[in-house]
């Protein structure tokens, strides 16, 4: 699983007019792409990291403050654009397996005691967000 985990002063997401996920202040909101190899165990360990990464102010994590999280499914994040003009998608997983891995973070995330909040999956989304620093990391697990 790879993740894109941006330091937020608030962030929402867009389906046609309805805000689907929102979350206000600072949080952390996470770009989610599932490749084939990936397991429940790896959403496991993927989630468990996002909560107790310390990039929060005052190097303070999400387990620390209570800081809610947005998290989204991003299948172009195994996008691959060496070769031509046209990126190939080959590397990320079909729908039907990464939707229930990508829920899985979700429900890893809230068992932990997360506040969590999401996209939809499948949707043409539009997300706005405030980042805060600005402050982008790239995860794999």
């Amino acid at each position: 699983m790879r993740a894109v985990v941006q330091r937020v002063d608030g962030a929402a997401v867009v389906v046609g007019d309805e805000t689907v996920g929102e979350i206000v202040g600072e949080g952390l909101c996470v770009l989610v792409g599932v490749t084939h190899q990936d397991t429940p165990e790896h959403a496991a360990r993927l989630a468990r990291k996002l909560w107790t990464l310390r990039v929060l102010a005052g190097e303070r994590s999400c387990s620390d403050t209570g800081a809610p999280l947005l998290v989204i499914s991003q299948f172009t994040l195994y996008g691959d654009a060496r070769k031509g003009r046209r990126p190939t998608w080959n590397a990320a997983a079909p729908g039907e397996a990464a939707e229930p891995l990508v829920d899985e973070v979700v429900e890893q995330l809230r068992r932990l005691g997360a506040e969590v909040a999401t996209g939809r999956f499948g949707a043409s989304m539009r997300v706005s967000l405030t980042n805060d620093g600005p402050f982008t990391v790239l995860l794999e697990v």
